[in-house]
C-alpha cells in the first residue's frame, strides 16, 4: 500500500504541512504550528489552482507572496525556504497528471510572481515603518529637549527604550550618548562608540550630499535631514541604516546638539539585491538577462560622443534539433556551457555576457577602439564553439551565426541597435551559418522594407490593394491574340507598384499566397468571361486566360474545388483556362502532387510547364506529367537578340519543339522584344509568344482592343 496521499486534498494538505515544518523555525508568530500550518493551507491551495489554471495568473502568486509578509514571514529566509518548498514539492503533489515540463515552468513562473508578491509587500510594510520612524523622530526630539530642560528621568526612559538607535553628539561630532538599541547595531560597548567621531564614519558607498547635509545641520542652516548610509561595524562588516539627522536647540534657539535615529535595514538590503539578482539574471545560465542587457546598453549609448561600442548577436545554428531529439533538459545543459564559454570569451573591462533567451545570446563591448575590438571578441566566441560539447554521453558539435553591430554612441537607440544585429544574424544564418556578420544599413532597410510589405499583405487584400494586368498571348503563325496571362500588382500606400517579385515569395513565406492566389484566378476568370460578352463570342474566338500557380498552391487540398466553383460560377469553360506551374514545382514530383494537376487537366484545363528549360528535369519525365503546354525560359529568346543567332541555342529550341510536338504539347516563348526574334521563333515551330515586341502587361481594355485590331485586318 503506498505511502503517498491518496486524493487531490490530502497532497494538498502534506504540501501546506511540508511548508509550515520549512517556513516556521524562521517566522516571528506566536501561533502554533499546527496554527501555522492551517494560515498555509489556503495560500498552499491558491497555489496549486494557479499552476492548474487553463491561463497563468500571476496575481495568484503575488497575493501569497504578499500574504507570506501578512503572517509575520518577514525574514528573507522564511521566502527562501518557500521558494525552495515550492520548487521541490508544488508540481509533486499538486500537479497532478499534467505536463511536467509545462507544470515545471508554471512554477518557476508562480516563484517569481511569490517573490515579487512578497518584495512588494515587505516594501509598503518597509515605508509604513519608516513613516512610523519619522513620527517617532519627531516626537522623540520634543521628548528629548523636554527632558534636558526639565527631567533627566524622563528623557532616560525613553532614550533607553527605544526599539531604534539613538545617538547624541555635539556640534563638532563627539558623540556623548547612545543607547542599548545603537551600541547592538555596532556590536560596541557605550565606552567604545562614545570615543568615536561622526566623521570617522565616512563610507565609499556614501551619497554624494551625505556630507553635505551634515555640515549644514550642524552650522544651523537645516533643522534635519534623512537618507540611507552605511557604516562599517568593529568586525569589518556592513551595517546599512534609515538614518534621520535633527539639530537639537538650547532655550534660546541656539543649536547645541545633533540627535541620530537609525534603523538597521541590512537584512531587509540583502533581500532587495537577491530580489533583484534574480530579475536581472537568467535562471538556467546565471548570465545578465534581457532587462539588465538594456540597461547596460542604454548606459552605453548614452556615455557620450567620443565613445564608441560594439555589438555581437549570436544564435546557436540547429539547437531545435537537439531539443527534438534529445529533449529540453540536453539542450539546458547544452545552454548552459555555452553561456560558460561566452562568459570566459568577454573579460576585459567594458565587456559583458548575457542571453536574451532561448538559444539567443549577446556580447557588449564598449571603450575608444571597438571598430577592432568587436571583432576580437565575435572570433573568440567563434573559436570557444569548436570544440565538441558532451550531453548524456553525446559529443555535440555547436555552431552560431553571429550579426554584429559597431558604431559610436548617442545615434541610435537600444532597440534599433538589437534590431540591427538581429537582421544582420540573420544574414548570416541565411548565407549557411557558423559564421559572423557586419551590419550592413542598406541590408537593414531591405530587411526592415521585407518585414513592412510582410506585415501588410494580411490586410491588403482586404483594403482591395491589388490589381492583375494582362501581357497578350500571340499566335506566331498569324499575329492573333489567342488570350493573356495574368499577372498581380500590387498598389502600396507608400512603396507605389509593386512587381510579383517583391511580394509574391513573402505571400508564400506567410501563407497568403493561397487566398490571394484565389483571387487573382477567380478575377482572371471573371474577366476572361467579360472579353467572351463583349467580343460576341464568334466573332474573335475564345481568349484563353493563364493563371500562375504557386508551389504552395499546388499542396493545397482546395485547389481543384476552388477552381471547378470558380469556373461554374462564372460560367466560364474549362478550356479557356491554362494554369501555368513552373518547372521547378514539379521536379521529381510524386504522384500525391500530380494528382490535382490531373484532375483538372481530365476536366479540360491546360497545364503549362512555365520556365522550362532552367530546371535541369528529365525531358522523359514528361511523358508522367499532366502538362499540354511549354513556355520556354526567357533565357531562350535573349540568345537570340544576336545577329546571327548563337546555331547550338537555334539547334536546342528546335530540338524542345520538335519533342514537344512529338508529345502533342504546344509551345510558348516568353521575353520576345524583338520582330527578328519573333520570326525566327515562327521557323523554329513554335506556337504562340508573348513580350514587350508584341504588348508590356496592361489593363484588361487594352487587350481587347489588340483583339479587336486582329479581327478587323
Amino acid at each position: 500500500m503506498s505511502g503517498e496521499p491518496d486524493g487531490p486534498e490530502d497532497r494538498l494538505r502534506r504540501f501546506a504541512t511540508i511548508w509550515s515544518r520549512a517556513v516556521y523555525p524562521v517566522t516571528s508568530t506566536s501561533s502554533t504550528r499546527p496554527e501555522f500550518e492551517a494560515c498555509l493551507l489556503p495560500l498552499a491551495r491558491r497555489l496549486s489552482e494557479a499552476l492548474r489554471a487553463r491561463s497563468f495568473d500571476a496575481d495568484a502568486g503575488k497575493a501569497v507572496g504578499a500574504a507570506l509578509v501578512e503572517a509575520h514571514c518577514t525574514d528573507p529566509e522564511a521566502l527562501s525556504r518557500t521558494l525552495d518548498c515550492v520548487d521541490a514539492y508544488l508540481v509533486l503533489y499538486c500537479g497532478e497528471d499534467g505536463d511536467r515540463e509545462d507544470l515545471r515552468a508554471r512554477s518557476a513562473r508562480l516563484q517569481h510572481a511569490m517573490a515579487a508578491g512578497f518584495a512588494q509587500a515587505l516594501r509598503e510594510r518597509t515605508l509604513a515603518e519608516q513613516e512610523a520612524i519619522a513620527q517617532a523622530a519627531l516626537e522623540a526630539q520634543g521628548v528629548v529637549a523636554q527632558a534636558l530642560h526639565d527631567t533627566e528621568a524622563r528623557f532616560r526612559a525613553v532614550f533607553e527604550g527605544a526599539a531604534i538607535g539613538i545617538g547624541i553628539a555635539d556640534l563638532e561630532g563627539n558623540i556623548l550618548q547612545v543607547n542599548n538599541a545603537l551600541r547592538r547595531m555596532f556590536g560596541l560597548s557605550e565606552p567604545g562608540l562614545r570615543s568615536r567621531n561622526v566623521r570617522d564614519w565616512v563610507h565609499p558607498d556614501d551619497a554624494p550630499q551625505t556630507w553635505r547635509l551634515y555640515d549644514e545641520l550642524v552650522s544651523g542652516e537645516r533643522e534635519h535631514y534623512h537618507l540611507e548610509k552605511a557604516f562599517y561595524r568593529q568586525d569589518g562588516t556592513v551595517l546599512w541604516t534609515n538614518l534621520t539627522v535633527s539639530l537639537l536647540r538650547d532655550a534660546d534657539g541656539e543649536p547645541q546638539y545633533q540627535l541620530a535615529l537609525m534603523e538597521d535595514t541590512t537584512e531587509r538590503r540583502l533581500l532587495n539585491l537577491r530580489l533583484r539578482y534574480e530579475a536581472t539574471h537568467d535562471a538556467l545560465t546565471g548570465l545578465p538577462n534581457r532587462t539588465f542587457f538594456f540597461e547596460r546598453l542604454e548606459k552605453a549609448l548614452s556615455a557620450g560622443k567620443d565613445r564608441r561600442f560594439g555589438l555581437c548577436y549570436l544564435d546557436l545554428d540547429g539547437f531545435k534539433t537537439v531539443n527534438d531529439s534529445l529533449g529540453h533538459a540536453a539542450g539546458d545543459r547544452l545552454l548552459v556551457e555555452v553561456a560558460d564559454r561566452l562568459q570566459a570569451c568577454a573579460t576585459a573591462p567594458g565587456e559583458m555576457v548575457a542571453r536574451l533567451g532561448g538559444d539567443e545570446f549577446v556580447a557588449l563591448t564598449t571603450g575608444p577602439d571597438t571598430q577592432r575590438t568587436v571583432d576580437e571578441l565575435a572570433a573568440r566566441i567563434m573559436n570557444a564553439l569548436l570544440a565538441p560539447i558532451s550531453v548524456d554521453g553525446r559529443e555535440l558539435t555547436v555552431r552560431g551565426s553571429i550579426g554584429i553591430v559597431e558604431g559610436p554612441a548617442g545615434e541610435r537607440s537600444a532597440a534599433e541597435v538589437l534590431r540591427s544585429a538581429d537582421i544582420t544574424m540573420y544574414r548570416a544564418k541565411s548565407a549557411g551559418g557558423n559564421r559572423f556578420e557586419l551590419a550592413d544599413p542598406e541590408a537593414d532597410a531591405r530587411a526592415i522594407t521585407r518585414h513592412g510589405l510582410t506585415t501588410a499583405l494580411p490586410t491588403a487584400l482586404d483594403r482591395g490593394e491589388f490589381f492583375i494586368e494582362y501581357q497578350p498571348l500571340v499566335h506566331l503563325g498569324d499575329g492573333s491574340v489567342r488570350g493573356a496571362e495574368a499577372l498581380v500588382r500590387w498598389l502600396h500606400p507608400q512603396h507605389g507598384v509593386l512587381s510579383p517579385d517583391r511580394f509574391i515569395p513573402l505571400a508564400e513565406h506567410t501563407g497568403l499566397i493561397v487566398p490571394l492566389g484565389r483571387w487573382v484566378l477567380e478575377q482572371s476568370v471573371r474577366q476572361a468571361r467579360e472579353w467572351r460578352d463583349r467580343h460576341g463570342g464568334e466573332a474573335l474566338g475564345p481568349l484563353r486566360i493563364n493563371v500562375n500557380l504557386s508551389p504552395c498552391q499546388l499542396t493545397h487540398p482546395g485547389l481543384v474545388q476552388d477552381t471547378v466553383e470558380i469556373l461554374e460560377r462564372t460560367g466560364v469553360a474549362p478550356d479557356s483556362l491554362c494554369l501555368e506551374v513552373t518547372e521547378s514545382a514539379l521536379i521529381g514530383a510524386d504522384d500525391d502532387l500530380l494528382k490535382p494537376l490531373r484532375r483538372l487537366a481530365e476536366m479540360g484545363i491546360d497545364i503549362a510547364l512555365d520556365d522550362f528549360g532552367t530546371g535541369y528535369s528529365n525531358l522523359a519525365n514528361l511523358r508522367r506529367l499532366p502538362v499540354s503546354v511549354l513556355k520556354l525560359d526567357r533565357s531562350f529568346t535573349q540568345s537570340m537578340q544576336r545577329f546571327p543567332a548563337d546555331p547550338v541555342d537555334l539547334k536546342i529550341v528546335e530540338g524542345i519543339v520538335s519533342l514537344a510536338h512529338s508529345l502533342d504539347l504546344a509551345v510558348t516563348v516568353e521575353g520576345v522584344e524583338t520582330g527578328a526574334q519573333a520570326e525566327q521563333l515562327r521557323i523554329l515551330g513554335c506556337d504562340t509568344a508573348q513580350g514587350w515586341y508584341y504588348a508590356r502587361p496592361g489593363p484588361p481594355d487594352r487587350l481587347h482592343e489588340l483583339a479587336l485590331v486582329d479581327a478587323t485586318g
